[in-house]
Protein backbone atom coordinates (compact mmCIF):
# COMPACT_ATOMS: atom_id res chain seq x y z
CA UNK A 1 0.00 0.00 0.00
CA UNK A 2 1.12 3.16 -1.29
CA UNK A 3 1.03 6.11 1.65
CA UNK A 4 1.09 9.74 0.77
CA UNK A 5 2.70 12.40 2.70
CA UNK A 6 2.25 15.95 2.61
CA UNK A 7 5.05 17.77 4.14
CA UNK A 8 3.93 22.02 4.42
CA UNK A 9 7.40 23.45 4.68
CA UNK A 10 7.25 25.95 7.60
CA UNK A 11 7.13 29.36 7.42
CA UNK A 12 9.76 30.08 9.92
CA UNK A 13 12.29 27.72 7.88
CA UNK A 14 11.13 29.72 4.57
CA UNK A 15 11.46 32.87 6.82
CA UNK A 16 14.69 32.13 8.22
CA UNK A 17 16.23 30.92 4.49
CA UNK A 18 14.67 34.17 2.86
CA UNK A 19 16.34 36.73 5.20
CA UNK A 20 19.70 34.23 4.53
CA UNK A 21 19.86 35.06 0.93
CA UNK A 22 19.02 38.62 1.87
CA UNK A 23 21.51 39.28 3.78
CA UNK A 24 24.13 37.41 1.31
CA UNK A 25 22.82 39.38 -1.38
CA UNK A 26 23.19 42.72 0.71
CA UNK A 27 26.79 41.31 1.85
CA UNK A 28 27.83 41.01 -1.49
CA UNK A 29 27.05 44.40 -3.08
CA UNK A 30 28.20 46.20 0.50
CA UNK A 31 31.41 44.45 -0.51
CA UNK A 32 31.36 45.16 -4.24
CA UNK A 33 31.13 48.72 -3.67
CA UNK A 34 33.68 48.96 -0.89
CA UNK A 35 36.42 47.75 -3.04
CA UNK A 36 35.21 49.55 -5.72
CA UNK A 37 36.34 52.45 -3.43
CA UNK A 38 39.61 51.21 -1.98
CA UNK A 39 41.14 49.28 -4.93
CA UNK A 40 39.32 51.11 -7.89
CA UNK A 41 37.11 49.71 -10.61
CA UNK A 42 39.87 47.38 -12.72
CA UNK A 43 40.84 45.46 -9.78
CA UNK A 44 37.69 44.13 -8.33
CA UNK A 45 36.78 40.50 -9.33
CA UNK A 46 34.34 37.71 -8.38
CA UNK A 47 37.51 36.02 -5.86
CA UNK A 48 37.56 39.50 -4.13
CA UNK A 49 34.01 40.21 -3.49
CA UNK A 50 33.42 36.58 -2.43
CA UNK A 51 36.64 36.87 0.47
CA UNK A 52 35.14 40.32 1.53
CA UNK A 53 31.56 39.21 1.70
CA UNK A 54 32.38 36.15 4.15
CA UNK A 55 30.99 33.76 1.26
CA UNK A 56 32.61 31.08 -1.04
CA UNK A 57 33.14 31.49 -4.51
CA UNK A 58 30.29 29.01 -5.70
CA UNK A 59 28.06 30.41 -3.59
CA UNK A 60 28.76 34.05 -5.16
CA UNK A 61 28.42 32.57 -8.71
CA UNK A 62 24.46 31.45 -8.02
CA UNK A 63 23.66 34.91 -7.06
CA UNK A 64 25.62 37.03 -9.55
CA UNK A 65 27.10 35.90 -13.22
CA UNK A 66 29.91 38.56 -13.08
CA UNK A 67 30.87 41.77 -11.21
CA UNK A 68 29.45 44.05 -13.55
CA UNK A 69 25.86 42.53 -12.72
CA UNK A 70 26.92 43.16 -9.14
CA UNK A 71 27.83 46.32 -9.29
CA UNK A 72 24.52 46.92 -11.60
CA UNK A 73 22.64 45.62 -8.58
CA UNK A 74 24.48 47.69 -6.16
CA UNK A 75 23.14 50.78 -8.29
CA UNK A 76 19.87 50.04 -8.17
CA UNK A 77 19.65 49.28 -4.41
CA UNK A 78 21.00 52.72 -4.03
CA UNK A 79 18.76 54.02 -6.40
CA UNK A 80 15.63 52.55 -4.39
CA UNK A 81 16.77 53.81 -1.17
CA UNK A 82 17.18 57.60 -2.75
CA UNK A 83 13.69 57.10 -3.70
CA UNK A 84 12.47 56.22 -0.68
CA UNK A 85 14.46 58.74 1.41
CA UNK A 86 13.13 61.64 -0.79
CA UNK A 87 9.46 60.00 -0.14
CA UNK A 88 10.01 59.90 3.63
CA UNK A 89 11.48 63.69 3.41
CA UNK A 90 8.36 64.72 1.76
CA UNK A 91 6.20 62.57 4.06
CA UNK A 92 7.87 64.64 6.89
CA UNK A 93 7.47 68.07 5.95
CA UNK A 94 4.52 70.27 6.73
CA UNK A 95 3.18 72.34 3.86
CA UNK A 96 3.57 72.17 0.40
CA UNK A 97 6.08 74.75 -0.29
CA UNK A 98 8.11 73.10 2.42
CA UNK A 99 8.16 69.98 0.65
CA UNK A 100 9.57 71.09 -2.71
CA UNK A 101 12.13 72.70 -0.84
CA UNK A 102 12.98 69.67 1.58
CA UNK A 103 12.81 67.60 -1.56
CA UNK A 104 15.28 69.67 -3.34
CA UNK A 105 17.83 69.78 -0.66
CA UNK A 106 17.71 66.32 0.06
CA UNK A 107 18.40 65.30 -3.40
CA UNK A 108 21.06 67.69 -3.91
CA UNK A 109 22.74 66.77 -0.55
CA UNK A 110 22.36 62.89 -2.00
CA UNK A 111 24.32 64.11 -5.05
CA UNK A 112 26.91 65.79 -2.97
CA UNK A 113 27.55 62.86 -1.34
CA UNK A 114 28.15 60.81 -4.20
CA UNK A 115 30.69 63.33 -5.64
CA UNK A 116 33.72 61.23 -5.31
CA UNK A 117 32.58 57.92 -7.48
CA UNK A 118 34.54 56.77 -9.88
CA UNK A 119 34.25 58.18 -13.50
CA UNK A 120 34.67 54.14 -15.23
CA UNK A 121 32.13 53.17 -12.49
CA UNK A 122 29.37 56.04 -13.07
CA UNK A 123 29.68 55.40 -16.75
CA UNK A 124 29.58 51.70 -16.38
CA UNK A 125 26.47 52.57 -13.86
CA UNK A 126 24.31 54.77 -15.65
CA UNK A 127 22.86 52.46 -18.09
CA UNK A 128 20.45 49.90 -18.45
CA UNK A 129 16.88 50.00 -17.85
CA UNK A 130 17.12 50.53 -14.13
CA UNK A 131 18.00 53.78 -14.51
CA UNK A 132 15.40 55.00 -16.84
CA UNK A 133 12.85 53.78 -14.47
CA UNK A 134 14.51 55.17 -12.40
CA UNK A 135 14.69 58.56 -13.72
CA UNK A 136 10.88 58.38 -15.02
CA UNK A 137 9.82 58.28 -11.08
CA UNK A 138 12.00 60.63 -9.91
CA UNK A 139 11.10 63.03 -12.27
CA UNK A 140 7.69 62.24 -12.01
CA UNK A 141 7.86 62.33 -7.90
CA UNK A 142 9.27 66.23 -8.14
CA UNK A 143 6.98 67.27 -11.45
CA UNK A 144 3.88 66.28 -8.69
CA UNK A 145 5.51 68.24 -6.10
CA UNK A 146 5.59 71.09 -8.71
CA UNK A 147 2.08 71.16 -10.30
CA UNK A 148 0.87 71.14 -6.01
CA UNK A 149 2.68 74.50 -6.28
CA UNK A 150 1.39 75.92 -9.24
CA UNK A 151 -1.84 75.60 -7.81
CA UNK A 152 -0.80 77.11 -4.83
CA UNK A 153 0.68 79.78 -6.32
CA UNK A 154 3.92 79.10 -4.66
CA UNK A 155 5.66 77.71 -8.34
CA UNK A 156 5.42 79.38 -11.90
CA UNK A 157 2.53 78.69 -13.68
CA UNK A 158 3.92 79.60 -17.28
CA UNK A 159 5.99 76.21 -17.91
CA UNK A 160 4.78 72.49 -17.46
CA UNK A 161 5.78 70.78 -14.26
CA UNK A 162 7.63 68.35 -16.15
CA UNK A 163 9.84 70.51 -17.81
CA UNK A 164 10.69 72.33 -14.46
CA UNK A 165 11.32 68.99 -13.18
CA UNK A 166 13.40 68.40 -15.20
CA UNK A 167 15.43 71.80 -14.81
CA UNK A 168 15.93 70.80 -11.29
CA UNK A 169 17.13 67.17 -11.55
CA UNK A 170 19.47 68.97 -14.17
CA UNK A 171 20.59 71.84 -12.26
CA UNK A 172 21.00 70.24 -8.90
CA UNK A 173 23.26 67.12 -10.47
CA UNK A 174 26.04 69.79 -10.40
CA UNK A 175 25.77 69.68 -6.23
CA UNK A 176 28.15 66.59 -7.38
CA UNK A 177 31.05 68.83 -8.44
CA UNK A 178 30.51 71.58 -5.32
CA UNK A 179 32.89 71.50 -2.44
CA UNK A 180 30.68 71.64 0.47
CA UNK A 181 27.16 70.62 1.26
CA UNK A 182 26.85 74.21 1.94
CA UNK A 183 27.41 74.98 -1.41
CA UNK A 184 25.03 72.45 -3.09
CA UNK A 185 22.34 74.22 -0.40
CA UNK A 186 23.01 77.29 -2.22
CA UNK A 187 22.32 75.88 -5.28
CA UNK A 188 18.92 74.54 -4.21
CA UNK A 189 18.41 78.06 -2.99
CA UNK A 190 18.99 79.27 -6.24
CA UNK A 191 17.32 76.71 -8.82
CA UNK A 192 13.96 77.57 -6.60
CA UNK A 193 14.27 81.00 -7.52
CA UNK A 194 14.15 80.14 -10.78
CA UNK A 195 10.73 78.27 -9.90
CA UNK A 196 9.14 80.81 -8.14
CA UNK A 197 6.19 83.02 -10.17
CA UNK A 198 8.65 86.21 -9.66
CA UNK A 199 10.86 84.86 -12.23
CA UNK A 200 8.34 84.49 -14.89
Amino acid sequence: MNTMYSYVVPKLWTDTISEHRQAVHDATLDAAAALVVELGLASVTMSRIAAEAGIGRATLYKYFPDVEAILLAWHERQITRHLRQLAEVREATIGQDGQLEAVLEAYAVIQHQHQHHETDLAALLHQGKHIARAQHQLRAFISDLLAQGVNTGDVRGDVPSAELASYCLHALTAASSLPTEAAARRLVAITLAGLRPSAA
